[in-house]
């Protein structure tokens, strides 16, 4: 997997914040919802501009950290999510004490990490009995115009994985266990555009290749006639993981 694409995104740190959704509440109660009443200590790996990390600092109890490689990201995590401790560092690599945490969640991150060497790391770093919270907003392609919408934006890593096995975890954690929520994101022309500008791939690519992207985007947006301030609804599916470290 492309190291340049997995720490792209600093790039464009206010593409992703304005376009990418947020989580559902409920899918990430129902990953923590094993945690012990209390003081509840979370790490947020992986939290890019603080889209999961402010669904978390909102939950009763909680004493959240966010941690990411890019200290770009970051900055914007501080500006959306403030008063949140931020940290550099990766899910292999995090700059915590050894069972300090009772959870250590990865929203739209698992994908770019090595599992067996996470898996060890967030054990580390969890307590006995801690919870791995893995979470994805992944839009439903069995739409027929969502699929072109993908197929002309390219493939991600996490569609990718998807299309596979979908996630894994290894020791000290015991098997995943797996919810689905449907939602649907109503979106205008120029949204989807800045949904597009915030993938890695579009990142990374050569300035010809963005603008075929962007023309066959609008060639399709005239086909469906979204134009101006008009919405379309943008089903989506979050797809949320748990896993419990091995006492």
């Amino acid at each position: 997997m492309s190291e340049e694409r997995a720490t792209s995104f600093g790039a464009a740190a206010d593409q992703y914040e304005a376009a990418r959704p947020d989580y559902p509440f409920e899918a990430v109660a129902w990953m923590l919802e094993n945690l012990p009443t209390g003081a509840r200590r979370i790490a947020d790996v992986g939290a890019g501009t603080g889209k999961l990390t402010r669904v978390l600092a909102d939950a009763p109890d909680a004493e959240v950290i966010a941690i990411d490689p890019d200290a770009a990201m970051l900055a914007k995590l501080r500006e959306s999510v403030p008063g949140v401790p931020t940290f550099l560092g990766t899910a292999e690599r995090m700059p915590v004490p050894d069972a300090s945490l009772d959870a250590v969640v990865l929203g739209q991150a698992w994908h770019w990490v090595d599992p067996a060497a996470a898996s060890a790391e967030v054990g580390r770093a969890v307590r006995p009995g801690g919870t791995l919270g893995l979470i994805w907003n992944l839009r439903d392609d069995s739409e027929p115009w969502v699929m072109r919408l993908t197929e002309i934006m390219r493939t991600s890593p996490a569609e990718g994985m998807f299309e596979g096995d979908g996630p894994t975890v290894g020791e000290p954690f015991s098997a995943l266990e797996e919810e689905r929520w449907q939602w649907v994101r109503p979106m205008t022309r120029a949204q989807l555009h800045r949904m597009a500008d915030s993938r890695s791939f579009f990142i990374t690519a050569a300035d010809d290749v963005r603008r075929s992207i962007h023309a066959d985007m609008d060639a399709l947006f005239d086909e469906l006639d979204l134009r101006g301030e008009q919405t379309i609804g943008l089903p989506y599916v979050t797809r949320a993981f748990r896993a419990v470290r091995s006492r």
